[in-house]
Protein backbone atom coordinates (compact mmCIF):
# COMPACT_ATOMS: atom_id res chain seq x y z
CA UNK A 1 0.00 0.00 0.00
CA UNK A 2 1.16 3.52 -0.76
CA UNK A 3 2.67 5.04 2.44
CA UNK A 4 0.64 8.21 2.01
CA UNK A 5 -2.56 6.23 1.53
CA UNK A 6 -1.70 4.22 4.64
CA UNK A 7 -1.21 7.41 6.62
CA UNK A 8 -4.51 8.81 5.39
CA UNK A 9 -6.34 5.58 6.19
CA UNK A 10 -4.81 5.42 9.64
CA UNK A 11 -6.43 8.65 10.67
CA UNK A 12 -9.64 7.94 8.79
CA UNK A 13 -9.15 10.85 6.41
CA UNK A 14 -9.11 10.92 2.65
CA UNK A 15 -6.93 13.69 1.23
CA UNK A 16 -7.75 14.01 -2.48
CA UNK A 17 -5.38 15.83 -4.75
CA UNK A 18 -7.35 18.76 -6.12
CA UNK A 19 -6.59 22.16 -7.58
CA UNK A 20 -9.09 24.95 -6.95
CA UNK A 21 -9.49 27.73 -9.50
CA UNK A 22 -9.68 31.05 -7.67
CA UNK A 23 -10.55 34.62 -8.60
CA UNK A 24 -9.11 37.43 -6.51
CA UNK A 25 -11.67 40.25 -6.13
CA UNK A 26 -10.03 43.63 -5.35
CA UNK A 27 -6.38 44.50 -4.78
CA UNK A 28 -6.21 46.73 -1.72
CA UNK A 29 -3.74 45.94 1.06
CA UNK A 30 -5.45 42.68 2.00
CA UNK A 31 -6.44 41.73 -1.54
CA UNK A 32 -2.92 42.21 -2.88
CA UNK A 33 -1.51 39.95 -0.17
CA UNK A 34 -4.21 37.34 -0.85
CA UNK A 35 -3.44 37.49 -4.57
CA UNK A 36 0.20 36.74 -3.84
CA UNK A 37 -0.89 33.88 -1.59
CA UNK A 38 -3.03 32.31 -4.31
CA UNK A 39 -0.24 32.55 -6.87
CA UNK A 40 2.18 30.73 -4.56
CA UNK A 41 -0.28 28.13 -3.21
CA UNK A 42 0.33 24.51 -4.28
CA UNK A 43 -3.37 23.66 -4.53
CA UNK A 44 -4.79 26.90 -5.91
CA UNK A 45 -4.72 28.22 -9.45
CA UNK A 46 -5.36 31.87 -10.20
CA UNK A 47 -8.25 31.94 -12.68
CA UNK A 48 -8.99 35.65 -12.76
CA UNK A 49 -8.59 39.05 -11.13
CA UNK A 50 -11.27 41.70 -10.61
CA UNK A 51 -10.23 45.30 -9.95
CA UNK A 52 -12.19 48.50 -9.41
CA UNK A 53 -9.97 51.09 -11.07
CA UNK A 54 -9.52 51.38 -14.86
CA UNK A 55 -5.79 52.05 -14.35
CA UNK A 56 -5.33 48.46 -13.14
CA UNK A 57 -7.43 46.83 -15.86
CA UNK A 58 -5.41 44.89 -18.40
CA UNK A 59 -2.34 44.59 -16.17
CA UNK A 60 -0.90 41.20 -15.28
CA UNK A 61 -1.79 39.95 -11.81
CA UNK A 62 1.87 39.40 -11.01
CA UNK A 63 2.63 43.01 -11.83
CA UNK A 64 -0.05 44.16 -9.38
CA UNK A 65 1.25 42.08 -6.46
CA UNK A 66 4.99 41.97 -7.09
CA UNK A 67 5.43 38.45 -8.46
CA UNK A 68 6.50 37.05 -11.83
CA UNK A 69 3.98 37.38 -14.68
CA UNK A 70 1.04 35.01 -14.40
CA UNK A 71 -0.68 35.42 -17.76
CA UNK A 72 -3.83 36.49 -15.92
CA UNK A 73 -4.89 40.06 -16.58
CA UNK A 74 -7.12 42.21 -14.40
CA UNK A 75 -10.64 43.15 -15.45
CA UNK A 76 -13.29 45.62 -14.30
CA UNK A 77 -16.10 43.59 -15.89
CA UNK A 78 -18.01 41.30 -13.53
CA UNK A 79 -19.32 39.32 -16.51
CA UNK A 80 -15.73 38.40 -17.38
CA UNK A 81 -15.31 36.99 -13.87
CA UNK A 82 -18.57 35.04 -13.86
CA UNK A 83 -17.73 33.51 -17.24
CA UNK A 84 -14.60 31.92 -15.77
CA UNK A 85 -16.59 29.40 -13.71
CA UNK A 86 -14.05 29.57 -10.88
CA UNK A 87 -14.38 27.35 -7.82
CA UNK A 88 -14.01 30.29 -5.45
CA UNK A 89 -13.85 34.07 -5.34
CA UNK A 90 -11.76 35.77 -2.65
CA UNK A 91 -14.08 38.74 -2.15
CA UNK A 92 -12.20 41.66 -0.55
CA UNK A 93 -13.66 45.01 -1.67
CA UNK A 94 -13.71 48.11 0.49
CA UNK A 95 -17.50 48.37 0.15
CA UNK A 96 -19.98 45.52 0.33
CA UNK A 97 -22.34 44.98 -2.61
CA UNK A 98 -25.14 42.47 -2.01
CA UNK A 99 -26.03 42.20 -5.70
CA UNK A 100 -22.42 41.36 -6.58
CA UNK A 101 -22.23 38.68 -3.93
CA UNK A 102 -25.49 37.07 -5.02
CA UNK A 103 -24.46 37.08 -8.69
CA UNK A 104 -21.16 35.38 -7.85
CA UNK A 105 -22.81 32.73 -5.68
CA UNK A 106 -25.62 32.05 -8.14
CA UNK A 107 -23.07 31.60 -10.95
CA UNK A 108 -21.54 28.60 -9.17
CA UNK A 109 -18.52 30.19 -7.49
CA UNK A 110 -18.09 29.92 -3.72
CA UNK A 111 -16.92 32.98 -1.76
CA UNK A 112 -14.40 33.46 1.01
CA UNK A 113 -14.47 37.06 2.20
CA UNK A 114 -12.61 39.17 4.73
CA UNK A 115 -15.63 41.40 5.03
CA UNK A 116 -17.65 40.92 8.21
CA UNK A 117 -21.20 40.56 6.96
CA UNK A 118 -21.43 36.77 7.31
CA UNK A 119 -19.95 35.86 10.71
CA UNK A 120 -23.38 35.30 12.29
CA UNK A 121 -26.14 34.64 9.73
CA UNK A 122 -29.03 34.98 12.18
CA UNK A 123 -27.91 38.56 12.92
CA UNK A 124 -28.15 39.57 9.27
CA UNK A 125 -30.99 41.58 7.80
CA UNK A 126 -33.57 38.86 7.07
CA UNK A 127 -34.18 39.96 3.48
CA UNK A 128 -30.45 40.16 2.70
CA UNK A 129 -29.87 36.76 4.28
CA UNK A 130 -32.68 35.26 2.23
CA UNK A 131 -31.22 36.68 -1.00
CA UNK A 132 -27.80 35.23 -0.22
CA UNK A 133 -29.16 31.83 0.76
CA UNK A 134 -31.30 31.71 -2.39
CA UNK A 135 -28.21 32.50 -4.47
CA UNK A 136 -26.26 29.76 -2.68
CA UNK A 137 -29.04 27.27 -3.35
CA UNK A 138 -29.18 28.24 -7.02
CA UNK A 139 -25.42 27.97 -7.52
CA UNK A 140 -24.78 25.10 -5.11
CA UNK A 141 -22.29 27.36 -3.33
CA UNK A 142 -21.26 28.57 0.10
CA UNK A 143 -19.92 31.83 1.55
CA UNK A 144 -17.74 32.36 4.62
CA UNK A 145 -16.39 35.45 6.42
CA UNK A 146 -12.97 35.14 8.03
CA UNK A 147 -9.68 36.95 8.63
CA UNK A 148 -7.48 37.65 11.62
CA UNK A 149 -9.70 39.95 13.69
CA UNK A 150 -12.59 39.19 13.52
CA UNK A 151 -12.06 35.61 12.50
CA UNK A 152 -8.98 33.86 13.80
CA UNK A 153 -8.69 35.54 17.19
CA UNK A 154 -12.44 35.86 17.86
CA UNK A 155 -13.60 32.49 16.54
CA UNK A 156 -10.99 29.88 15.58
CA UNK A 157 -8.80 30.48 18.63
CA UNK A 158 -11.68 30.63 21.17
CA UNK A 159 -12.97 27.30 19.85
CA UNK A 160 -9.57 25.72 20.47
CA UNK A 161 -9.20 27.26 23.93
CA UNK A 162 -12.69 26.31 25.08
CA UNK A 163 -12.18 22.74 23.87
CA UNK A 164 -10.44 22.05 27.21
CA UNK A 165 -13.15 23.71 29.33
CA UNK A 166 -16.24 22.25 30.94
CA UNK A 167 -17.11 25.48 32.73
CA UNK A 168 -16.58 28.93 31.24
CA UNK A 169 -16.95 32.10 33.30
CA UNK A 170 -15.32 34.53 30.88
CA UNK A 171 -13.31 34.66 27.68
CA UNK A 172 -11.73 38.07 27.11
CA UNK A 173 -9.72 39.03 24.03
CA UNK A 174 -7.58 42.17 24.04
CA UNK A 175 -6.05 43.49 20.83
CA UNK A 176 -3.20 46.02 21.05
CA UNK A 177 -1.80 48.18 18.26
CA UNK A 178 1.11 50.57 18.73
CA UNK A 179 0.60 53.17 15.99
CA UNK A 180 3.57 55.38 16.85
CA UNK A 181 5.52 54.32 13.74
CA UNK A 182 2.61 54.33 11.30
CA UNK A 183 3.14 57.24 8.95
CA UNK A 184 -0.52 57.76 8.05
CA UNK A 185 -1.56 61.24 9.26
CA UNK A 186 -4.91 61.11 7.48
CA UNK A 187 -5.93 57.90 9.21
CA UNK A 188 -4.53 58.64 12.67
CA UNK A 189 -5.42 62.32 13.01
CA UNK A 190 -8.34 62.89 10.65
CA UNK A 191 -10.22 59.60 10.93
CA UNK A 192 -9.23 58.10 14.29
CA UNK A 193 -8.97 61.43 16.13
CA UNK A 194 -5.51 61.17 17.67
CA UNK A 195 -4.05 64.53 18.63
CA UNK A 196 -7.49 66.08 19.25
CA UNK A 197 -9.19 67.18 22.42
CA UNK A 198 -11.02 64.16 23.90
CA UNK A 199 -14.74 64.10 23.18
CA UNK A 200 -17.55 61.59 22.99
CA UNK A 201 -16.86 58.67 20.68
CA UNK A 202 -18.75 59.10 17.43
CA UNK A 203 -21.70 56.72 17.21
CA UNK A 204 -20.62 55.46 13.80
CA UNK A 205 -17.30 54.21 15.18
CA UNK A 206 -18.97 52.35 18.03
CA UNK A 207 -21.54 50.91 15.63
CA UNK A 208 -18.78 49.87 13.22
CA UNK A 209 -16.92 47.90 15.89
CA UNK A 210 -20.14 46.42 17.28
CA UNK A 211 -21.27 45.30 13.80
CA UNK A 212 -17.86 43.76 13.07
CA UNK A 213 -17.20 41.96 16.34
CA UNK A 214 -20.62 41.47 17.90
CA UNK A 215 -21.73 38.87 15.32
CA UNK A 216 -18.40 37.05 15.68
CA UNK A 217 -18.79 36.77 19.45
CA UNK A 218 -22.43 35.76 19.05
CA UNK A 219 -21.43 33.02 16.63
CA UNK A 220 -19.02 31.58 19.22
CA UNK A 221 -21.66 31.77 21.95
CA UNK A 222 -24.19 29.94 19.79
CA UNK A 223 -21.71 27.18 18.96
CA UNK A 224 -20.85 26.70 22.64
CA UNK A 225 -24.49 26.61 23.71
CA UNK A 226 -24.24 29.90 25.60
CA UNK A 227 -26.65 32.81 25.56
CA UNK A 228 -26.27 36.58 25.69
CA UNK A 229 -28.75 38.92 27.31
CA UNK A 230 -27.32 41.70 25.14
CA UNK A 231 -24.26 42.82 23.18
CA UNK A 232 -22.88 46.14 24.42
CA UNK A 233 -20.18 48.42 23.02
CA UNK A 234 -18.48 51.56 24.26
CA UNK A 235 -15.33 53.63 23.64
CA UNK A 236 -12.80 55.39 25.86
CA UNK A 237 -10.00 57.91 25.34
CA UNK A 238 -6.69 58.49 27.12
CA UNK A 239 -4.61 61.64 26.69
CA UNK A 240 -0.87 62.23 26.44
CA UNK A 241 0.96 63.43 29.56
CA UNK A 242 3.70 65.05 27.49
CA UNK A 243 4.30 65.98 23.87
CA UNK A 244 4.82 62.87 21.74
CA UNK A 245 6.52 62.84 18.33
CA UNK A 246 5.29 59.94 16.19
CA UNK A 247 5.85 59.02 12.55
CA UNK A 248 2.58 60.68 11.52
CA UNK A 249 3.18 63.96 13.38
CA UNK A 250 2.90 65.41 16.87
CA UNK A 251 0.52 64.56 19.70
CA UNK A 252 0.32 67.43 22.19
CA UNK A 253 -0.20 67.03 25.96
CA UNK A 254 -3.86 66.69 26.89
CA UNK A 255 -4.90 65.40 23.47
CA UNK A 256 -5.93 61.88 22.51
CA UNK A 257 -2.96 59.52 22.55
CA UNK A 258 -4.73 56.20 23.17
CA UNK A 259 -8.22 54.87 22.69
CA UNK A 260 -10.02 51.61 23.15
CA UNK A 261 -13.35 50.18 22.11
CA UNK A 262 -15.00 47.27 23.89
CA UNK A 263 -17.64 44.89 22.56
CA UNK A 264 -19.07 42.46 25.08
CA UNK A 265 -21.65 39.71 25.06
CA UNK A 266 -23.39 40.19 28.41
CA UNK A 267 -25.12 37.63 30.60
CA UNK A 268 -26.46 38.26 34.09
CA UNK A 269 -24.83 41.70 34.19
CA UNK A 270 -21.29 40.62 33.33
CA UNK A 271 -19.23 40.16 30.18
CA UNK A 272 -19.22 36.50 29.19
CA UNK A 273 -17.35 36.96 25.90
CA UNK A 274 -15.48 40.23 25.31
CA UNK A 275 -13.32 41.81 22.62
CA UNK A 276 -11.44 45.02 23.37
CA UNK A 277 -9.20 46.90 20.95
CA UNK A 278 -6.60 49.31 22.34
CA UNK A 279 -4.88 51.58 19.82
CA UNK A 280 -2.19 53.92 21.06
CA UNK A 281 0.61 56.27 20.07
CA UNK A 282 2.32 56.19 23.48
CA UNK A 283 1.93 54.35 26.78
CA UNK A 284 2.54 57.56 28.75
CA UNK A 285 -1.14 58.46 29.16
CA UNK A 286 -3.36 59.84 31.89
CA UNK A 287 -5.24 56.61 32.70
CA UNK A 288 -4.07 53.37 34.25
CA UNK A 289 -4.70 51.03 31.33
CA UNK A 290 -2.83 47.78 30.84
CA UNK A 291 -1.21 48.67 27.51
CA UNK A 292 0.86 45.87 26.01
CA UNK A 293 2.98 45.53 22.87
CA UNK A 294 1.25 45.04 19.54
CA UNK A 295 -0.55 41.70 19.52
CA UNK A 296 -3.30 39.85 21.36
CA UNK A 297 -3.92 38.79 24.95
CA UNK A 298 -6.53 36.14 25.72
CA UNK A 299 -7.79 35.47 29.23
CA UNK A 300 -9.96 32.41 29.82
CA UNK A 301 -11.64 32.06 33.21
CA UNK A 302 -13.07 28.58 33.68
CA UNK A 303 -12.30 25.23 35.20
CA UNK A 304 -9.15 25.13 32.99
CA UNK A 305 -8.03 28.80 33.20
CA UNK A 306 -5.62 30.23 30.62
CA UNK A 307 -3.63 33.44 30.21
CA UNK A 308 -2.09 33.79 26.75
CA UNK A 309 -0.02 36.49 25.06
CA UNK A 310 0.41 36.49 21.28
CA UNK A 311 2.91 39.09 20.16
CA UNK A 312 3.92 40.14 16.66
CA UNK A 313 7.75 39.98 16.58
CA UNK A 314 8.03 42.63 13.90
CA UNK A 315 9.68 46.08 14.11
CA UNK A 316 6.92 48.69 14.28
CA UNK A 317 8.17 50.41 11.14
CA UNK A 318 7.49 47.17 9.23
CA UNK A 319 4.06 46.39 10.69
CA UNK A 320 2.09 48.01 7.86
CA UNK A 321 3.99 45.87 5.35
CA UNK A 322 3.56 42.59 7.26
CA UNK A 323 0.16 42.91 8.98
CA UNK A 324 -2.00 42.21 5.86
CA UNK A 325 -0.73 38.63 5.96
CA UNK A 326 -2.54 37.97 9.24
CA UNK A 327 -5.88 38.65 7.57
CA UNK A 328 -5.30 37.53 3.98
CA UNK A 329 -3.60 34.21 4.65
CA UNK A 330 -6.44 32.67 6.64
CA UNK A 331 -8.87 33.53 3.84
CA UNK A 332 -6.60 31.92 1.24
CA UNK A 333 -6.12 28.83 3.38
CA UNK A 334 -9.89 28.51 3.88
CA UNK A 335 -10.67 28.10 0.16
CA UNK A 336 -10.66 24.26 0.10
CA UNK A 337 -12.94 23.81 3.13
CA UNK A 338 -15.39 26.44 1.89
CA UNK A 339 -15.52 24.87 -1.57
CA UNK A 340 -16.26 21.51 0.05
CA UNK A 341 -18.94 22.87 2.39
CA UNK A 342 -22.69 22.46 2.00
CA UNK A 343 -24.42 25.35 0.21
CA UNK A 344 -25.27 28.36 2.35
CA UNK A 345 -23.70 30.86 4.73
CA UNK A 346 -21.11 28.86 6.64
CA UNK A 347 -19.63 29.89 10.00
CA UNK A 348 -16.29 28.93 11.55
CA UNK A 349 -18.06 26.46 13.84
CA UNK A 350 -19.59 24.65 10.86
CA UNK A 351 -16.41 24.24 8.84
CA UNK A 352 -13.56 21.78 9.38
CA UNK A 353 -10.32 23.14 10.80
CA UNK A 354 -8.54 25.36 8.28
CA UNK A 355 -5.17 23.83 7.43
CA UNK A 356 -2.40 25.59 5.53
CA UNK A 357 -0.99 23.63 2.58
CA UNK A 358 2.62 24.78 2.76
CA UNK A 359 4.35 22.17 0.62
Amino acid sequence: MDPKALSDTAVGVSVPEHTYRVVQWATGNIGTRALRGVIGHPNLELAGLYVHTPEKAGRDAGDLCGTDPTGITATTDIDDVLALGADCVLYMPRLFDLDEVCRILASGSNIVTTRGEFHHPTAMDPSARAEVEDACALGGTSIHSTGSSPGFVTEALPFVLTSIQRKLDRLAIDEYADLSQRNSPGILFDIMGFGREPATFEDYRIDHIRSNFGPSLHSVADALGLRFDSVEAHGEFATARTQVIIAAGTVEPGTVAAQRITVAGMRDGRALLRFRATWYCTTDVDVDWDIRPTGWHIDVAGDAPLDIDIRFPIPLERMSAVSPSYTANRAVNAVPVVCAAAPGIRTTAELPQVLAALG
